[in-house]
């Protein structure tokens, strides 16, 4: 896929038997190299256990985005008690230093105009997460 000089991204999606649509992965190199053994196996580990990990961040924002700094309406902390979260077609990324993340491209919460919400693992277990705006 395009992206600056310095930069090597690689995008695919891969079929996946329990899902209806496929899984959206990206591979993200800095600098501009081939990806490395380590990167490719994390990438196949991602996507072997996808739904898993989804799950692990739904449950991740159910709980983190009731913290006061994150803003929510009164409407969306409602959303979070129910029983499908506000946010969907979810997208997994690979960095070569063998960070990984799933963007969740669509929500009606606020925090993810325009872009989506972020959910930064580390390792197997969810780390971080925050909004999307058009400078990241």
């Amino acid at each position: 896929m395009e992206s600056p000089p310095s930069l090597a991204c690689w995008t695919g999606y891969f079929p996946d038997p329990a899902r209806t649509d496929p899984v959206a992965t990206s591979l993200l190199i800095e600098p501009a190299a081939p990806p490395d053994e380590a990167t490719l196996q994390l990438a196949h580990d991602v996507v072997s256990s996808f739904d898993v990990f989804v799950d692990q961040a739904l449950e991740y924002c159910r709980t983190r985005l009731r913290e006061r700094h994150f803003e929510l309406t009164t409407e969306e902390l409602n959303w979070l008690d129910l029983p499908e979260l506000p946010l969907g077609a979810p997208e997994a990324t690979v960095w070569a230093d063998q960070t990984w993340a799933i963007r969740f491209t669509e929500s009606r919460l606020r925090l993810a105009d325009p872009h989506g919400i972020l959910v930064t693992f580390n390792g197997t277990e969810p780390a971080d997460i925050q909004g999307l705006d058009d400078e990241q």
